[in-house]
């Protein structure tokens, strides 16, 4: 009897810097290497962008300095308090396990709203994490700025005016949401039976990950049900499209199921993942320009950004809801 052969998945690897430099002419063929990669295997990596090297250093170092933190001190920034902050092992899942890993996350620094994810941030001492804030706000700034010509990369791709997502990414309403990890190293024995993340797809739009050299994020491989791993590329952001943009696109760019392993290792593991989630009053409905995909009609309802990220969010932190 044949073997069945395993597919081998590549991750493909754009480089943006022509948009970076405003090079009109490169556009084009950047945005129709997006829409492949976007189509399938909806998971690609970005290089060329204007994010400092340096800038991706400090952040790393920062966010290690936050993590060796007594748990009391992380503890007081938990995010039951506010919606952001500190989250503990196992606080959410996935899949069948608790994702094994600690997790710290900031937005737009705002005054206390009554919509879901708005409000301030959380934040250590000075005294107990030098230069945390600072560099944070820096980054978040600079991610900021990075999804916003993404999207407007996207709308190229999608046949659409490059500003027509400008006011769901960059206004005074939209949420966006910076979340470092770290995961803790794992014996090949607790490898086995834990995960860093569980199996999900994201919630939102788009994702743009830093991730370091350790590894451990796999994409499924839907057709064979393979689990496939991202190569690491330094300084570059794995991108990913997430359910909203499914939705919105009528299923013709794929929010892809992935997971990241428990490192089996003998460091811990880093990451920073970017989410530019939109307005939460954003209605999202079919995209003119996707409406061929099914004989001319919308294949899911309208939905606001609001309710479909509290109903992900609600059954991701099963009994430890979030506020707001």
């Amino acid at each position: 009897m044949a073997v069945e052969e395993v597919p081998t998945i590549t991750i493909p690897v754009i480089d943006i810097s022509g948009d970076v430099a405003n090079n009109l002419s490169l556009r084009p063929q950047i945005a129709r290497d997006l829409n492949a990669a976007c189509r399938s295997p909806g998971f690609f990596q970005i290089v060329g962008h204007d994010v400092p090297a340096s800038l991706q250093t400090r952040v790393f170092n920062t966010i290690a300095q936050f993590y060796a933190l007594p748990p009391a001190k992380k503890l007081a920034l938990r995010r039951e308090l506010s919606g952001r902050g500190y989250e503990a092992i196992g606080s959410q899942t996935l899949d069948e396990f608790p994702d094994r890993k600690e997790g710290f996350m900031i937005g737009p620094e705002l005054p206390p709203g009554d919509g879901f994810l708005e409000g301030p941030n959380l934040w250590p001492e000075e005294s107990d994490c030098p230069g945390f804030r600072a560099t944070m706000e820096e980054y978040f700034a600079a991610m900021r700025r990075l999804s916003v010509r993404m999207f407007r990369l996207l709308a190229t791709s999608l046949d659409l005016d490059v500003h027509y997502f400008d006011e769901f990414v960059d206004s005074r309403d939209s949420i966006s949401m910076c979340r470092a990890h770290k995961y803790p190293p794992a014996d090949t024995a607790m490898a086995k039976k834990s995960r860093g993340v569980g199996a999900h797809t994201d919630f939102g739009a788009m994702t743009l990950l830093l991730q370091d050299d350790l590894g451990g994020l796999e994409v499924l491989h839907r057709p064979t049900e393979t689990w496939h791993s991202v190569p690491c590329i330094k300084g570059a952001y794995v991108v990913n499209i997430g359910d909203m943009m499914e939705r919105w696109t009528n299923g013709r760019y794929t929010s892809t199921v992935h997971r990241v392993a428990s490192p089996v290792s003998s460091k811990d593991r880093y990451s920073v993942a970017f989410f530019n989630e939109g307005r939460l009053k954003q209605v999202i409905d079919c995209i003119p320009t996707c409406l061929e995909l099914n004989e001319g009609a919308p294949i899911y309802p309208p939905v606001t950004v609001e309710a479909h990220l509290r109903k992900r969010y609600e059954d991701s932190y099963k009994g430890n809801p979030i506020k707001g």
